[in-house]
């Protein structure tokens, strides 16, 4: 019996993972990190790489070390309701609501919007864009047996070549010294704590609790069927992608920051990567970054609508079959896409202040469950203090208008004022720690009056 994968499996097999993981959002967020934060990089990086790849390796560890096939199953060991809903709201924010949609969007806002006149009419030639991605997108999907041949083997491979084509250039011949650009805003203060959020807006944790399913099935197909090898494969693969993606980040990072020399300050990391590329590449940089970015969330946006079908295919295998969950996520992804990239990031803000913590809760309570031997009670303690907690960091990041019209305002007055860390957008972390020891109480307390 097949107990691991050969070298080239795996090459291939981390491959595929790193381009499920590396959309458009991975390039934006740390050319952006980069730039701001200037001499004060390293803290940011550091904060960046904890939630940016740290969690995402843990994330998909936990599926290997608890042997779940997949996010419903790790969920439901804190309890089925729990499991079904939580599987439910993570899967439709990464897939069709809100990542998706931006892997439709982003491409067009970096690569195509810049080269149009203004006489075109920009909403018509958005739908234009998006319709085509979707109809790849769809194409794709509703093939998800040649996955690993498209992401791991094809679609990836491209995306590396073009993009590292891109950051050679620009950091063999840097414009500037990093250490001379001085840190703006909240970088200038809390450089680390920002890195750690602005990890948050690449998804890629919930994104490796989501795309566990698919790297289970694709060494199932490689001839593993052992639970024990489908987990050690599965933390190979993970170390390797993560670890390549860390890399990735640290030099687009610092491209951004050197771009300080001949760009102006950016309020997002797209115009960031259009002003490198027209600088190193004139004239041809703006076909240059529409590439790289056309493949990087092509890549993203199958590998989302691949997992998500298959989940809810089989969470709900009375209902629909994959194809047709398939068709209704890539159409759902079209439609809100065109909704326009600034009112998605918007919305999704505030969604990923509340799934992120108990995303990352979830995580650390399975890899490290064993310390005390994955006690339920403890769990529940948990995760049920996390969702409260994380409650009012979605509230907090909702658009103040909103927050008015539901009347939050004293009550995020209140979180300033008595929540440890709240102000920084970590008003889970002391509640959850709280969690824990009132776990380890209750049971005491059990087994006192059980006495």
């Amino acid at each position: 019996m097949k107990t691991k994968l050969t070298i080239g499996e795996l090459v291939t097999l981390t491959s595929m993972l790193f381009g499920l993981f590396f959309g458009a959002g991975n390039l934006i967020f740390p050319a952006y990190l980069g730039q701001m934060a200037g001499n004060n990089i390293v803290p940011a990086l550091i904060g960046f790489l904890i939630t940016a790849v740290g969690m995402p390796l843990l994330a998909v560890i936990s599926l290997g070390l608890t042997g779940s096939d997949g996010l419903l199953e790790l969920s439901s060991k804190v309890g089925r309701k729990f499991g079904y809903i939580f599987t439910i709201a993570l899967y439709l924010a990464i897939g069709p609501f809100f990542a998706a949609p931006r892997c439709l969007t982003v491409p067009f806002e970096i690569g195509i919007k810049p080269l149009l006149s203004k006489n075109v009419d920009q909403q018509l030639t958005l739908l234009i864009f998006t319709g085509f991605m979707y109809v790849l997108m769809l194409w794709f999907s509703l093939r998800p047996g040649k996955i690993l041949t498209w992401i791991g083997k094809f679609l990836n491979p491209v995306f590396i070549v073009v993009l590292g084509l891109l950051l050679i250039i620009a950091l063999f011949q840097p414009e500037g010294n990093i250490a001379d650009y001085v840190a703006q805003d909240i970088y200038s203060h809390a450089a680390a704590l920002q890195g750690i959020l602005d990890g948050y807006n690449t998804m890629d944790t919930l994104a490796g609790l989501a795309f566990g399913i698919i790297v289970v099935e694709v060494i199932r197909e490689q001839g593993i069927t052992a639970p024990e090898h489908i987990a050690a494969n599965t933390v190979k693969a993970g170390v390797f992608s993560c670890g390549f993606m860390g890399v990735i980040y640290f030099l687009v990072a610092l491209v951004g920051a050197e771009s300080r020399a001949y760009a102006p300050l950016s309020d997002n990391g797209g115009t960031i990567l259009a002003d490198v590329s027209a600088h190193y590449f004139p004239g041809f940089g703006s076909i240059l970054l529409a590439v790289i970015v056309f493949f990087a969330c092509l890549k993203t946006a199958v590998g989302l609508m691949t997992s998500c079908a298959t989940t809810f295919s089989e969470m709900f295998p009375k209902r629909l079959s994959y194809n047709k969950w398939a068709v209704i996520f890539c159409t759902v992804t079209f439609l809100i896409s065109n909704v326009g990239l600034t009112s998605i990031i918007k919305i999704s803000v505030p969604v990923l202040m509340m799934l992120y913590p108990i995303a990352i809760t979830l995580t650390l309570l399975s890899v490290f469950g064993k310390l005390f031997r994955r006690n339920h009670t403890i769990i529940v303690s948990v995760i049920t203090m996390v969702i409260i907690s994380s409650f009012f960091d979605f509230l907090k990041a909702l658009p103040a208008e909103w927050t008015d019209a539901i009347g939050a305002g004293k009550v995020i007055t209140l979180c300033d004022n008595y929540l440890p860390l709240f102000s920084y957008g970590f008003g889970w972390v002391v509640p959850t720690i709280m969690g824990f020891f009132i776990g380890v109480a209750v049971i005491i307390i059990k087994k006192i009056v059980l006495k």
